[in-house]
């Protein structure tokens, strides 16, 4: 039997997995603090709760927003979700935030009798939208059974990595990782067109190679037509996933010099004002330290994921 869910953060990831799970024929009650972000989900069958508070009723409660601080101040501030006399049995959270936030964040919860599943994913909200979502949880196993059905709704494929808060090096581990990528796949598209081979070809020829992923697919319409103001992720947002990954580097005692130098990359773009746009905007900043000025290919590209 489908529990009573509800659902805290509707940016543009949260918008669109939440949309997955009502047209999976789920009913969400939903809360965003920006209401009007949410009044559209309506149409969907979802039911929009004035006060996150109100959620408190609900079984299974997933939570997905920007920052540590964010997710403890929708849980526990002011009107929090679990301030209540009345509590949800679970906590389902999809954030990108600090394995040592999440560590307090499941040690508060238990403590209140709320149990707590770490769910972060890998995709943007296109990929989210397309169906294709990996969905990566940690915590106990029986409490990931339960909640798995859901999890299957928004995403291609669902994982359960271990206990406590493995899922959160996972996605600092991967997020990480995507950093270093559009890094190098900046210089790299710099280099060819620099060199005479036009931008679209160039990344064409990547994403047909052994290099090629979803995620180069997916970028190769903004690399070629630089079109960064469709914001998929911020600079800002980025350089605090490459912290969080420099700060368990650090904590862990691993060497990552190449995630070092793209933390400085990211650090600088935020630095010039470009925290407004898409992270891709990279490749123009990589262009001008190259000495060249990149204009649109204006050339139709497939993302991949259509």
């Amino acid at each position: 039997m489908s529990k009573k869910i509800g659902w805290i953060g509707l940016g543009r990831m949260g918008e669109a997995m939440v949309t997955k799970l009502l047209k999976a024929g789920h009913t969400v009650h939903v809360w965003n603090r920006t209401a009007a972000k949410a009044v559209h989900l309506a149409e969907y069958g979802a039911v929009i709760e004035k006060a996150k508070i109100d959620l408190a009723s609900c079984e299974v409660v997933f939570t997905m927003v920007s920052t540590t601080d964010d997710l403890k101040e929708v849980l526990f501030g002011p009107g929090g979700l679990v301030t209540g006399s009345k509590k949800p049995q679970v906590v389902v959270d999809s954030s990108s935030i600090s394995q040592e936030g999440s560590v307090e964040i499941r040690e508060q919860l238990e403590s209140l009798g709320v149990a707590y599943l770490c769910s972060p994913v890998s995709g943007n909200a296109k990929v989210a939208k397309a169906g294709k979502l990996l969905q990566v949880a940690s915590g106990p196993k029986e409490l990931y059974d339960m909640v798995e059905p859901y999890l299957q709704a928004m995403a291609r494929k669902v994982m359960w990595v271990g206990e406590g808060e493995l899922a959160r090096i996972w996605k600092i581990a991967h997020n990480t990782m995507f950093g270093v990528i559009i890094q190098n796949l900046c210089e790299i598209t710099v280099l060819a067109e620099k060199a005479g081979i036009p931008r679209h070809i160039f990344l064409e020829s990547i994403n047909d190679s052994v290099l090629g992923s979803m995620y180069t697919k997916y970028k190769t319409p903004m690399l070629t037509n630089l079109t960064f103001d469709q914001v998929t992720f911020t600079p800002k947002l980025l350089l605090k996933d490459m912290d969080l990954g420099m700060n368990a580097a650090k904590a862990h005692g691993v060497p990552m010099p190449a995630a070092a130098a793209t933390r400085e990359s990211i650090a600088r773009m935020v630095g010039h004002g470009l925290d407004h746009i898409d992270f891709a905007v990279l490749l123009l900043e990589t262009a001008k330290d190259a000495g060249i000025e990149l204009t649109p290919d204006n050339v139709p590209m497939s993302d991949g994921l259509s």
